[in-house]
């Protein structure tokens, strides 16, 4: 089968990726397709598996390990307050993590709440030109790190 993960992953292999964040070892780190919260990013799993619990237990700690490297990251090029995690693969079945930054100049209303209680399809759609600066200062603290 293939999803919208196997066909992220391919673009990224051949180059035609322009919201690649870096290659990691266990995987690709994008941004996502709309920034509603800006630096929000994928971890992609190369290869593709179906969820997390088909990876050895060594496979599963370098996703997990890189997961935390790319947080750490987001949060170091955007002065974000937190990072929050998730991996659910209901829609795409197919493992994939987001990345989502936090901020305090969220409406307090969305400040507890979960990411996606905001209007995705109303944020920005990721565009090199507007989104290549955050992308490039993720890419050069996963790089540094």
């Amino acid at each position: 089968m293939s999803t919208a993960i196997d066909r992220l992953v391919e673009a990224c292999r051949s180059g035609n990726c322009p919201a690649l964040v870096a290659r990691l070892p266990s995987g690709w780190a994008i941004m996502g397709e709309r920034q509603v919260l800006p630096g929000y990013c994928l971890l992609l799993p190369d290869p593709v598996v179906p969820h997390l619990n088909v990876l050895a237990a060594a496979e599963r700690d370098r996703f997990l390990a890189d997961l935390g490297r790319l947080g750490d990251a987001v949060l170091a090029a955007t002065g974000a307050v937190r990072i929050n995690y998730a991996i659910f693969g209901n829609l795409e079945p197919a493992l994939h993590a987001h990345v989502h930054p936090r901020y305090a100049h969220e409406p307090p209303a969305m400040r507890s709440n979960n990411p996606w209680a905001y209007d995705w399809s109303q944020g920005p759609a990721f565009d090199v030109v507007q989104h290549a600066a955050l992308r490039d200062a993720i890419r050069s603290h996963l790089t540094t790190t």
